[in-house]
């Protein structure tokens, strides 16, 4: 679960947040009206991202950055655009200008997400995702993930026991959201869940529960090499 701070004096701006929060799924989410308050939050238990106003009735927001863990991913909101560039000139991941609509929440949160990667991790894997599915949002358990099938704009998420779903979506946002030390990308269209793999050759993967075989790209030796190492007593040549 992702732990986050959303800090805004204005009640209707925080409930957006907390409303958009529920729809992206897995996240505890603490909201604070008072700054003093919030950031005492802060402090104590360094949460993975900070939601942070930046023309507060008492404070300024881009002060408030200077008090914030390095490792907590900081993300503005502001009515104010012209804030923007000292937002990022304090490294703020992201910057959502008021109103906030959701699909700009749901790039800020991949973003977040990124972040965390780079830097090594505080920003958590979850143990779910949640994928556009036509016009729903569907929360997936990663465990039940097999393998992910580009198709053109879409992929395809193939899983254990339920049906496959197809989400619009790239694969490059696909790696992004899934555990890079749960799955792996062996080809240009395919990422395989290594749990589901049941043995591999130089050449293709074979995965369980599943009649087909999945093959590794050229370009994707480097990540063949590690399957490698991790699969030493299954490789077949």
């Amino acid at each position: 679960m992702i732990k986050c701070v959303a800090i805004d004096d204005e009640p209707i701006a925080l409930n957006i947040i907390q409303e958009y929060c529920k729809r992206y799924g897995d996240i505890d989410l603490q909201c604070f009206t008072s700054p003093i308050e919030g950031m005492k939050y802060i402090r104590d238990n360094t949460p993975d991202i900070v939601f942070l106003d930046i023309e507060l009735n008492s404070h300024n927001g881009i002060e408030l950055v200077k008090d914030i863990p390095k490792e907590t991913c900081v993300v503005f909101t502001t009515a104010y655009s012209q804030y923007a560039l000292d937002g990022f000139n304090v490294d703020a991941v992201d910057f959502l200008h008021k109103p906030i609509f959701y699909q700009r929440f749901e790039h800020a949160m991949q973003k977040a997400e990124m972040w965390g990667k780079a830097k090594g991790g505080k920003v958590k894997r979850r143990d779910t995702i949640t994928l556009k599915v036509e016009y729903k949002n569907v929360v997936v358990d990663v465990d039940d993930i097999s393998y992910v099938e580009a198709r053109d704009n879409y992929v395809k998420v193939y899983r254990v026991g339920s049906p496959a779903l197809i989400s619009q979506i790239t694969m490059k946002e696909m790696e992004v959201l899934l555990p890079s030390d749960r799955f792996i990308r062996i080809h240009r269209s395919f990422i395989v869940s290594l749990n589901a793999i049941e043995k591999f050759s130089n050449r293709q993967i074979f995965l369980k529960n599943h009649n087909r075989h999945i093959p590794v790209g050229r370009t994707y030796t480097e990540a063949f090499n590690s399957l490698t190492n991790l699969f030493k007593p299954s490789v077949n040549n």
